[in-house]
């Protein structure tokens, strides 16, 4: 029996497809559109997931849609008339486009379905599942857990921003939900707007911007614009917000609040916007924590499941753990919408199709370590390669790990294309810019030089899963990047007094740790723990490369540039490769060496895509 999941029409479109009930595979639409966030239907990663399953679209038993556009288009009505006669601007816009393709969805989805040839009866065949329901499908399903607590946390779905539910078996309860325009979410969206980032793209900006501030106006939060109780449950003073009857996120009375308009642009961070972004941080965190602890306390369950966009903040993620309350902690990795069409596949294949659930039993989970994507044989590569007029030798696998290790260890920045690529917004080895972590001019090499991005963005580790815990404070598994915890002591290196003092982006330059180039300025490091089940090729370059200095971990960022979806074919990779500062490629068992390569294939690719 074969399913296929589809999420499209706000940011993030993918497809998923099932294979009685295992994953067969999953991706996003903008990485072979290589628009970022790329919304439209996506037929390309769709064709993909059949292809990869060798079907056609008329053998798959139950098309699945990830929410429901009238239950939305019923919100847009009842908040309009909640709020009318204002914001009838942005109504009459939401209409427009609403009377033009979302109120007739389900003929668009069958019309896009029937141009692929999707055979008989697909009426009959599509069904719809409820947003939040399948943010937590994808969340509980795939999670190596028999019985957990499930929490969903994002923007907004039909209605639900915040859901709680409980899993046992193959059976999935929503029990709880917190309505909009009330939404975490949507608050940590408005923080990033009024920092000059872009909603829905920018949010990691604040999360990483962050610890170079001070949480001044965290009690401001609380006191005007957030009601936050004891279990975690929130409103909103909806006065200081403009998301529901206007063009913005916020308004001049969220101004005055905090002393001044929103930065714009691409104008200089001040002092402010760091207190800013340590303040809704500190809030969103502290809002988290109460929730988790209510919901092992209401529940009695130790184990939880999350997803959701919220779900990607990975410094409150780590604090779950720390907390104690949570004792086993599984995060979809791709908790975005994107995560949605995985869910909802499932959510039908185990709710409506009372299907038992399928777990890998490598990585512990049915995920498959996020490889879900398309990958090459040798043969495509060097097809492929040559198209482009790339100079490329061939190497054993022995060969090429030596080399790449090698290149790491003189501090050259390695393009890193292997096997599937990932599914979700992280960057897991498979399509990944490596370098090395003891450098102290790799952080701003990789960010001004390679990914053409803001100089304060930090870097993630890969670490060997069975040294974790020597290099780091964290003992479980994180094989998504989606925990944050400390150096461990013995690495750090002690801040002088007069480093003490230093305020805002003073501090990015002072090394804090033996490796400084995964060290963010407050210690802490989102950690990739890299198995040899689920990546073994990975797992041994790390491995080669810890022979060489004693250092278990590699710099991992993903194989793009800033406003760049992830590279998704050799083609791609290459077109980086020579458009940035990167000096060694391997693609499959393929090297290639910049100083190589036809000096006419340089680019410049600092302005080829949008910002994000």
């Amino acid at each position: 029996m074969y399913i296929l999941g589809i999420s499209a029409y706000y940011h993030d479109s993918a497809a998923a497809l099932l294979k009685d009930g295992h994953i067969i595979a999953a991706a996003q639409e903008e990485r072979f559109t290589r628009i970022k966030h790329d919304a439209a239907f996506p037929r390309h990663a769709l064709g993909f997931c059949l292809q990869q399953a060798g079907i056609s679209l008329a053998e798959v038993d139950h098309i699945v849609f990830y929410d429901k556009p009238f239950l939305k288009f019923e919100r847009l009505m009842e908040t309009y008339l909640a709020f009318a006669p204002r914001g009838f601007k942005s109504f009459r816009m939401a209409m427009m486009v609403w009377i033009k393709e979302k109120l007739f969805q389900k003929k668009l989805l069958l019309d896009e379905l029937k141009a692929l040839d999707g055979g008989d009866n697909l009426a009959q065949r599509l069904l719809f599942s409820e947003h939040h329901q399948s943010h937590a499908a994808s969340a509980f399903f795939p999670s190596p857990f028999e019985n957990a607590a499930v929490l969903t946390m994002d923007g907004v779905g039909e209605w639900a921003s915040t859901s709680l539910g409980i899993g046992q078996g193959n059976d999935l309860k929503l029990i709880k939900e917190i309505h909009f325009p009330h939404s975490l979410g949507l608050l940590y969206s408005a923080f990033t707007y009024y920092t000059g980032f872009k909603v829905n793209s920018g949010e990691y900006k604040v999360m990483g911007l962050a610890p170079y501030g001070e949480p001044k106006y965290a009690q401001t939060i609380l006191d005007h614009l957030l009601d936050l109780k004891e279990d975690g449950s929130f409103r909103l003073d909806l006065s200081y917000f403009d998301y529901c009857t206007g063009l913005t996120m916020t308004n001049t009375k969220f101004d005055a609040l905090f002393g001044g308009p929103p930065r714009t642009g691409e104008e200089r961070l001040t002092q402010r916007e760091m207190d800013l972004a340590a303040s809704i941080q500190a809030v969103i965190e502290a809002a988290v924590l109460r929730l988790t602890r209510d919901i092992v306390k209401q529940t009695g369950q130790k184990n939880l499941c999350m997803a959701g966009g919220v779900a990607l903040n990975c410094v409150a993620n780590g604090k779950i753990l720390r907390d104690g309350h949570v004792e086993k902690l599984w995060i979809q990795p791709a908790a975005g919408d994107a995560g949605g069409a995985l869910g909802a596949a499932l959510a039908v294949y185990h709710g409506f199709l009372d299907q038992p659930r399928q777990r890998d039993a490598q990585s512990g989970d049915a995920m498959q370590g996020a490889y879900l994507g398309p990958a090459f044989s040798q043969a495509e590569i060097e097809a492929r390669l040559l198209a482009e007029g790339a100079h490329f030798e061939t190497l054993t696998e022995e060969a090429l790990l030596e080399a790449c290790a090698q290149a790491l260890a003189e501090g050259k920045a390695v393009g890193w294309f292997q096997g599937r690529m990932e599914f979700g917004p992280r960057a897991l080895g498979g399509r990944s810019i490596l370098g090395d972590p003891r450098s102290a001019e790799m952080q701003s090499t990789l960010n001004l030089k390679v990914k053409f991005r803001e100089s304060f963005r930090p870097f993630a580790p890969s670490v060997l899963r069975e040294d974790v815990a020597t290099w780091f404070n964290l003992h479980e598994d994180s094989p998504y990047m989606l925990l944050v915890d400390d150096v461990a002591p013995p690495h750090r290196i002690a801040m002088t007094a007069a480093q003490q003092q230093l305020f805002g982006i003073e501090k990015l330059n002072v090394p804090r740790a033996t490796i400084p180039a995964v060290t963010h300025v407050d210690y802490s490091a989102r950690i990739q723990t890299v198995h040899a089940q689920t990546n073994p090729r990975y797992h041994a370059l790390i491995s080669r490369f810890k022979q060489k200095t004693g250092c278990p971990l590699v710099v991992n960022t993903s194989f793009n540039v800033r406003g760049e979806p992830i590279v998704c074919t050799p083609e791609d990779a290459f077109r980086c490769f020579m458009g940035t500062g990167i000096e060694r490629l391997a693609v499959g068992n393929a090297l290639l060496r910049k100083e190589h390569q036809d000096p006419q294939r340089l680019r410049d690719y600092s302005s080829q895509f949008a910002l994000d």
